[in-house]
């Protein structure tokens, strides 16, 4: 069956040419962006409750933009004011390009990995006498406890913010010929939004191994994967299924 459209369970990008523009373009499909999951902030009380002192901590770790807006939402509710000898360890450039939202960038102790969490680890070793603080939501990939246990630093994780499964219920009588997800959380509010939801000529499509074993998990068929050594982006695997069906 031919692809005309196309739901990517993710906000739109912001970036005018981003590659959803050009597949766009190049392939006449229709592509919607719907969040099928979205984060919510806990309060100040919430994180007490977790026994955490601001004022112990040496170090932040910054796996995301949205653990950098929860991380000074938290401390201003908690009138902690963040000291200039604070460190930042920020998971890739975008996070660390985006604290510039909060801090003077030049003016701060900033180190950057290059994209995956294990990229700081010879920051971290280089800084074990910290005192790390890892604000995250209530989902954390195990790539991040399992290598700062690894490396025998002192950090603590504290949530700060949920992942929530958003409401999808006015899409109950929409068909798109591709769904496109990146998370198990994706997968996870697909089956609770819809939990009658039979595939039969959706194709699915998901991003990473997590994925991956979350939809095979769920029953549903995979029919486009990525990243894969000649489609590296979600982007280049989707042209190349369209480009592949559309001439059949």
């Amino acid at each position: 069956m031919k692809v005309k459209t196309i739901l990517v369970s993710q906000p739109e990008p912001k970036m005018e040419n981003s590659p959803y523009s050009k597949l766009i373009d190049k392939e006449k499909v229709k592509v919607d962006f719907r969040p099928f999951i979205h984060v919510e902030g806990v309060d100040a009380k919430t994180v007490r409750q977790q026994k955490i002192d601001l004022h112990k901590f040496t170090a932040i770790i910054l796996t995301s933009r949205n653990a950098v807006d929860h991380f000074f939402r938290i401390a201003e509710e908690m009138r902690f004011k963040v000291p200039d000898s604070m460190k930042y360890f920020c998971q890739s450039e975008a996070v660390a390009y985006y604290l510039q939202k909060y801090v003077v960038y030049r003016k701060r102790k900033i180190y950057v990995g290059k994209m995956h969490f294990p990229d700081l680890v010879t920051l971290f070793k280089k800084y074990k006498e910290e005192k790390f603080l890892l604000p995250s939501s209530d989902v954390l990939k195990p790539v991040v406890p399992k290598t700062l246990d690894e490396l025998g630093v002192t950090w603590t994780r504290a949530i700060f913010y949920k992942t929530v499964i958003s409401d999808l219920s006015d899409l109950r009588d929409v068909y798109y010929d591709i769904l496109v997800f990146f998370s198990p959380s994706g997968i996870e509010s697909l089956l609770k939004n819809f939990p009658d939801f039979e595939q039969n000529d959706t194709r699915i499509a998901v991003f990473g191994n997590s994925t991956v074993n979350a939809a095979t998990d769920a029953g549903l068929r995979i029919d486009i994967k990525a990243p894969m050594p000649d489609t590296p982006s979600m982007t280049m695997a989707l042209q190349k299924y369209i480009q592949e069906e559309n001439k059949k």
